[in-house]
This record gives structure tokens, C-alpha cells and sequence, in this order.
């Protein structure tokens, strides 16, 4: 009989939902928003909002009918819908968009249809407007002029 130590191999909840991809199949359906934490494939038909801090992936077969709001996704299938998302979208050679876009870096294969208005920021921080540099006071007066 072997014992285990429970403490060492039972792994908790938390790791488990970190490493968990969700997975919604072609024959799926949904009207309605849907929010998620970490990775979804979606390979069904969805209206409606789609919100995540995590990665999206538009399965080939998935059709999609409204906003999609997440870190980075990857549209492989149709997207009729304005997407803006914090870091990459990458449009694959049959995939389909027709709707704004928004993102930090984008990608478009070969073959991608893209029919809408595309806003690529890759730095942020670069976009911001430059400070005014005075030259040091070397009078001693704090600026003033007498």
C-alpha cells in the first residue's frame, strides 16, 4: 500500500483554473454576454458581448455577432463586431471581420477579410505628449527678474 502526502500532490482549485482553457463547441449557441478570466475557444455562434481580461480564440467555425473586449484574441471564423483589445488580434487567412478594430499589435494573414476602421497603437506611452524641459535656474533668484 503506498501512502501519498496530500499536501504536496493534491494541487488546489486555483492552480487548476489557472491552467484551464474553456472550450465552447460548434453545435453551441448563446444570445447574451459572456465574461471569462483566463483562455476561451469559441467554435459556436454567439450574440451578443464578449469581456475578458484573458485570450479569445474564434474557432473556424464559430460566428460571432457582437463587441469583443479582451487582452488578445485570434479570429479564425466570422466577427460581426467592433473588437478592442489590450495587447494582439490576429486574423488568420479565413477569417472574417467587419467591424472596428483596436489593439496594441496586429496581424493579418493572407487571405483575411477585414471591412471596418483599424486603430494599431504599439506604444502607448510613446503616444503621450512630451514634457516641457526648462533650463535650470542659475540665478539663484528662483527665476524671478528684477
Amino acid at each position: 500500500m503506498q501512502k501519498f502526502n496530500l499536501n504536496h500532490t493534491q494541487a488546489t482549485m486555483a492552480e487548476i483554473t489557472t491552467n484551464t482553457k474553456n472550450i465552447l463547441s460548434s453545435d453551441v449557441e448563446i444570445k447574451g454576454s459572456i465574461k471569462f478570466q483566463n483562455e476561451l475557444m469559441v467554435d459556436g455562434k454567439i450574440e451578443g458581448e464578449i469581456t475578458s481580461a484573458g485570450t479569445l480564440t474564434v474557432g473556424e467555425n464559430a460566428e460571432i455577432k457582437g463587441e469583443i473586449k479582451t487582452k488578445s484574441v485570434t479570429v479564425l471564423g466570422k466577427v460581426h463586431g467592433n473588437i478592442t483589445v489590450e495587447e494582439r488580434c490576429e486574423l488568420k487567412s479565413h477569417a472574417v471581420l467587419y467591424g472596428d478594430l483596436k489593439a496594441t499589435r496586429l496581424v493579418i494573414e493572407e487571405g483575411a477579410t477585414f471591412v471596418g476602421k483599424s486603430e494599431v497603437t504599439p506604444n502607448k506611452v510613446a503616444m503621450r505628449q512630451p514634457e516641457i524641459l526648462r533650463a535650470p535656474d542659475r540665478t539663484g533668484t528662483g527665476g524671478a527678474q528684477r
